[in-house]
């Protein structure tokens, strides 16, 4: 099987590299890829995003299937493209879209399926959004954009001026949703779907802002797995996995292909925030090096509506992501800087025992590498608990060196201190 991945990011880097390690594989394709996986594919430099260069590219190579790890060509309709041409794919429909891209619809869908969600209210007005604040004043609410926005653009505060000069700018865009703030834990269940059931891959949580109470950001770690009681897990199942597969099935919106579900765990029990047709970043960085299955068995048991029977085998271990990110993101990252080299066996994942270097904002220009966006460099410790993973990470982190270089000093902590 020849494998086509379409993304440059992180989270597209540790997708290649599972499709790396499988023994099932032939060829494996990138497009457009990253300096990461120039090492362990062929980067394609091609739109990932335009139906017809991905199609072309297929032939030329001989591809067999295309797996979709980012947003942007589920969102230009590659997958509907690709499969109307006999080209097996990975990867959300665009009937699907809207449960990722309308959140106004997705809390509507889950509504329908007695999902619970935070308490929320759409508003495309400033006047009124402005009444129903000073109305509720003093409480603390999240405000988003009701479309897909890059880097889970969000403001979570109390203070009006602060959601209302936030929400002005989202305004000129299209509606926004206000919702409640709710205390938890964040948990991401990454879920592997066909038209019998589903595979549920280790839970991760990640850390989405800058700091703790700071801006909120595209994701700075993860950690994996997630150390959850059976009973939490099991009522994420009831409530929420369940009735969300029925839902799709129900409304005729099922696929075969990835949903990933954010969680918060709160007191009253689990609440979904948002559903992702896709996978997300950093988590996707924290779980593929703990699972030993072959991502090819995986998909073949998707093809074969068997993917709930099959035993995923996973490392006992837990991972650690810890992003490097540019000075001044997210906001307005400086771009432009020259990484120090770093050891070969370390830049190409190659040395065993040693952490995952997953590439996102990098590319080489006449052999060096040089920064291009906000997250660069994804370091990603294994070790036989979090703390011992988290101290993998951070020793792994050193050798990502470039001016302006920063990083959360906390990821895993809140699992381990006391």
């Amino acid at each position: 099987m020849k494998v086509l991945v379409l993304g440059s990011g992180a989270k597209d880097h540790a997708i290649s590299w599972w499709f790396s390690q499988s023994r099932l594989i032939s060829g494996l394709y990138v497009a457009p890829g990253n300096i990461g996986t120039q090492a362990i594919a062929v980067n394609l430099a091609i739109d990932p995003s335009d139906p017809e260069q991905v199609y072309e590219a297929c032939k030329t190579h001989g591809i067999d299937f295309v797996f979709v790890g980012t947003e942007a060509p589920l969102f230009t309709g590659v997958i509907d493209y690709l499969n109307e041409r006999g080209i097996d794919t990975f990867g959300a429909p665009s009937k699907t879209l809207k449960l990722e891209g309308d959140r106004n619809f997705a809390r509507m869908f889950s509504d329908r399926h007695n999902i619970p969600t935070p308490t929320h209210v759409l508003f495309d007005d400033a006047n009124k959004l402005s009444e129903y604040l000073k109305r509720h004043e003093g409480e603390r609410f999240v405000v988003k954009s009701n479309a897909i926005s890059p880097s889970r653009v969000m403001v979570d505060s109390s203070e009006y001026d602060t959601l209302m000069n936030f929400s002005k700018g989202l305004l000129t865009t299209g509606p926004i949703i206000l919702e409640e703030h709710l205390n938890g834990l964040p948990i991401t269940i990454t879920l592997f779907l066909d038209n019998n059931g589903y595979l549920m891959l280790p839970t991760s949580s990640d850390y989405m802002k800058v700091e703790e109470g700071g801006l909120p950001t595209g994701g700075m770690g993860s950690i994996c797995p997630v150390p959850l009681q059976k009973e939490s897990i099991q009522a994420v199942i009831d409530t929420i996995i369940e009735p969300a597969l029925f839902g799709l099935k129900a409304e005729k919106m099922s696929y075969k292909g990835v949903l990933t579900i954010s969680v918060i765990i709160t007191k009253n029990g689990p609440i979904l925030v948002d559903y992702h047709v896709r996978f997300n970043d950093p988590a996707a960085q924290a779980f593929v090096p703990l699972i030993h299955t072959d991502v090819v068995d995986i998909l073949n048991a998707m093809k074969n509506n068997t993917l709930s029977s099959l035993k995923l085998e996973v490392s006992t271990k837990s991972a650690v992501a810890l992003v490097v990110a540019s000075e001044g993101y997210p906001e307005k990252p400086i771009i432009g800087k020259q990484l120090a080299p770093m050891p070969a066996s370390l830049l190409f994942n190659s040395f065993e025992g040693a952490p995952h270097y997953f590439f996102g904002g990098v590319q080489e220009y006449d052999g060096k590498l040089v920064t291009t966006g906000g997250r660069c460099v994804t370091v990603v410790g294994v070790g036989y608990n979090i703390m011992n993973a988290n101290k993998n990470a951070y020793k792994g982190v050193k050798y990502v060196n470039f001016e302006g270089a920063w990083y959360r000093q906390d990821i895993g902590n809140r699992f381990f201190e006391n």
